[in-house]
This record gives C-alpha cells, sequence and structure tokens, in this order.
C-alpha cells in the first residue's frame, strides 16, 4: 500500500527544513477539516499524535497515512 503525500511544504520556513511535527491545526490545514473534527479524529485513535510536554503534535506523515487507510476502506466497502 503506497502512502498518498500531503503537501506540508506550505507549512515550513522559507528558507527551513519541512516539519518532522505539526501543530493539531496545521493537520488539520493538510486534511482540510476543522480543528475540533481533527481533534476528534486523534481522541478516536484514528489520526496518530504524540504530547510533548504539554503540547499535542502529530507526526508530518500522519495526515498521509490516514487518507491512505481511509481511502482503503473505501475501496473494500
Amino acid at each position: 500500500m503506497s502512502i498518498a503525500p500531503v503537501d506540508i511544504a506550505p507549512l515550513a520556513e522559507a528558507d527551513g527544513p519541512a516539519p518532522v511535527l505539526l501543530t493539531v491545526e496545521e493537520a488539520a490545514r493538510c486534511l482540510r477539516i476543522g480543528r475540533t473534527t481533527c481533534f476528534a479524529l486523534i481522541r478516536a485513535g484514528e489520526l496518530e499524535s504524540l504530547t510533548i510536554g504539554g503540547l499535542r503534535r502529530v507526526p508530518a506523515d500522519a495526515p498521509a497515512t490516514y487518507l491512505a487507510r481511509r481511502r482503503a476502506e473505501q475501496r473494500a466497502a
């Protein structure tokens, strides 16, 4: 199964590296969903995230993984 790329380039600084972790808001923007929906996906365990200190972060590849899994589920249905 291949993972569809999610464009996170607009989230990177102009000449800085692409982010490794995204804020929930950035992940929501990548998925074109709202912040509340993104938190619901995280709570349900559908979108990978981790806590660093008191901050919730989403690995940069997690939105693409989520989309690939959803697409495979829809194809199977």
